[in-house]
């Protein structure tokens, strides 16, 4: 097929767009500047590149017409994030595709109320991320069932692969986590750490794509999570992370409102996102129906972004 991807050169990208090639797809890769993937792999000499601004062409109007006159087969959107977004490019394809892949997120859910959550579990999202993510995939799950627009919506947790800067043991991306786990200092964790977050490496999430496109009756009309087998709970994610490093954790536990106060505004808010949500989200529909297997456990894929990292010189862990 003859397949759109809509922000291709980004994490899943680096991924899901040599996965195409190699499956004898003709690709295209739209994307606003001459970014590059996050791994070199010969596959991408196969891409055909095609650079749109596309916050510019849908102040225009046009954007959903470009991407129709590219006569795809498939489009697999990364980086749609409000409602208005994606009516705009599915009023363009309607009739025009055979299927529409959506990259949303599992922080649609919001909260939990039982996990690991399935994808079928009401919906209570909060933050403007999460809940247009959530307005996103009714919308095409609605259009799906009622007038046979071919939508997939998957949806990954917190994704990591080498490049990637990792949600850490304290909830935030500040890299000096790593290194003071890594060298047995006392790390601060908010609360009794037994808060979640959800990783899954970038390639288990193009493998889902992948799998939802093989299995179009099966997929169209349906949401999948794809994130690892299981979720980590603060604290075990610090045990495990010191372990990696060969030491033992020093934590030490924090009432929210005395933490925040040890980090900037900005690391506080991205924690406060993540332990607000703790996603934990349950696999078992894509495993049942796709054949989906995660390649990585939430660990492993992070150990492999922690090692890209100090590999680089972005954190010291000697």
């Amino acid at each position: 097929m003859k397949v759109v991807v809509i922000g291709g050169t980004g994490h899943v990208g680096t991924y899901l767009v040599p996965r195409l090639v190699e499956a004898g797809h003709e690709v295209v890769c739209i994307s606003r500047g001459e970014s590059q993937p996050y791994l070199p792999h010969a596959a991408w000499n196969q891409v055909e590149r095609v650079f749109i601004d596309r916050a510019a062409e849908e102040a225009a109007g046009t954007f959903g017409g470009k991407i129709r006159d590219m006569q795809p087969d498939a489009v697999i959107d990364m980086i749609c994030f409000t409602l208005e977004s994606c009516q705009h490019l599915v009023e363009a394809l309607r009739g025009q595709v055979e299927h529409f892949l959506h990259c949303g997120t599992i922080w649609m859910h919001g909260h939990s109320a039982q996990v690991p959550t399935t994808e079928d579990a009401a919906r209570q999202p909060f933050g403007e991320y999460g809940i247009q993510k959530s307005l996103i995939e009714r919308y095409l799950m609605r259009e799906a069932h009622l007038n046979n627009f071919p939508a997939t919506a998957i949806h990954p947790g917190h994704i990591v692969g080498p490049g990637h800067i990792p949600v850490n043991p304290a909830g935030n991306k500040e890299l000096d986590v790593f290194e003071k786990l890594a060298k047995g200092e006392t790390l601060n964790i908010p609360n009794l750490g037994m808060e979640t977050v959800h990783h899954v490496h970038a390639d288990d999430v193009a493998q889902v794509f992948m799998l939802a496109m093989a299995n179009w009756s099966t997929s169209v009309g349906e949401s999948f999570h794809a994130v690892s087998g299981a979720a980590l709970t603060l604290r075990g994610f610090a045990e495990a992370l010191a372990a990696w490093f060969g030491q033992e954790a020093d934590l030490n536990f924090m009432p929210w409102d005395q933490w925040k106060e040890t980090v900037s505004e900005d690391a506080a808010a991205g924690t406060w996102d993540h332990i607000a949500h703790s996603p934990n989200a349950s696999i078992e529909k894509a495993r049942r129906l796709l054949g989906y297997t995660p390649r990585y456990t939430s660990l492993e894929a992070v150990f492999e972004s922690v090692q890209w990292l100090a590999d680089h010189g972005e954190i010291d862990i000697s």
